[in-house]
């Protein structure tokens, strides 16, 4: 017989379709912890940010256990501009000098972590802004990569998981700015991507999710649908993953090793790619893997 049901109602039925393909991965991640490392374009378009604090939200609602860590980086560098401050990286790592570290923290620590969690209360959560000062949550030390001096870029040795279990427990999102004092009280600025690896591992989170304004690894132009850690290692290596991807598989391979099941690097500039790469068949951006995870090669979260 012909289909005789009009188009707002099959519309409907395509909508279902999309609910019921959710379904299996919302049972299997239900109560389970997810690191998602927020940052560029989503944070910065005030349309991306509103959908993806909608997004987490959603994902707390139905039993997933959303923990934020965010940077801020485009703010920070306008911030050190108008100061008279030099911008420089090395290997992803902004060099940051004591008038530095203070601006950090002040931006981020403060404006940004601020407006995260303001924009996630507008979308219906509960939500609490912390740094990694407060409780002395996040060991810090001066980082110094190949013997390099960056100045007060911090290196965490050890990560206090109590305020974030507490905060967790009682149904709260916890939202965790890259910023934290050593033992002497001197602010650093961490790379927000090493902030979100370290607590990951720290927490055995489930997956760890990086936003980011790429849709992923690229290798030679192509996307890598999926990569295990070795293959990470040959990037890092060889020399392919460069500027600000260098943190990102860094940290993969620390929360991997942890025992982070999942690491996925998604684009943030795509709506709702949060959702995507958790609850649909097939994610959008690259998943990291461990060698000895038996999906590896499979489509899907």
């Amino acid at each position: 017989m012909p289909d005789t049901h009009p188009e707002p109602v099959l519309e409907l039925a395509s909508r279902a379709k999309v609910l019921m393909e959710a379904l299996p991965y919302l049972q299997q991640f239900r109560g389970a912890l997810v690191v998602i490392k927020y940052g560029g374009a989503a944070m910065v378009d005030d349309e991306l940010a509103d959908s993806w604090a909608r997004d987490v939200v959603l994902l707390e609602h139905v039993g997933l256990l959303p923990l934020i860590v965010h940077g801020g980086g485009p703010a920070l560098t306008r911030t050190l501009q108008r100061m008279g401050i030099q911008t420089r990286f090395v290997d992803g790592h902004r060099v940051t000098d004591a008038d530095g570290a203070e601006v950090a923290e002040m931006v981020l620590s403060g404006r940004i972590n601020k407006q995260v969690v303001s924009r996630l209360q507008r979308a219906g959560g509960r939500a609490v802004g912390l740094s990694g000062t407060d409780a002395g949550m996040l060991r810090v030390r001066r980082h110094r990569p190949g013997g390099r001096d960056i100045g007060f870029v911090g290196v965490i040795d050890a990560v206090d998981t109590g305020p974030i279990r507490l905060l967790l427990e009682n149904e709260y999102i916890p939202v965790l700015s890259s910023t934290a004092a050593d033992v002497d009280g001197q602010t650093h600025n961490i790379n927000a991507d090493v902030v979100a690896g370290a607590v990951a591992a720290a927490m055995g989170a489930t997956k760890l999710i990086f936003l980011s304004d790429v849709r992923g690894v690229m290798v030679d132009g192509e996307l890598c649908h999926t990569l295990d850690a070795g293959g990470v290692r040959q990037l890092l290596d060889g020399g392919e993953a460069s500027g600000g991807m260098r943190p990102k598989l860094g940290a993969a391979l620390e929360a991997l090793a942890a025992g982070v099941a999942r690491v996925h690097l998604v684009d943030g500039r795509l709506p709702h790619a949060l959702l995507l790469e958790i609850l649909t068949d097939r994610g959008v951006g690259t998943l990291v893997v461990d060698t000895e995870d038996p999906i590896l090669g499979e489509a899907g979260p």
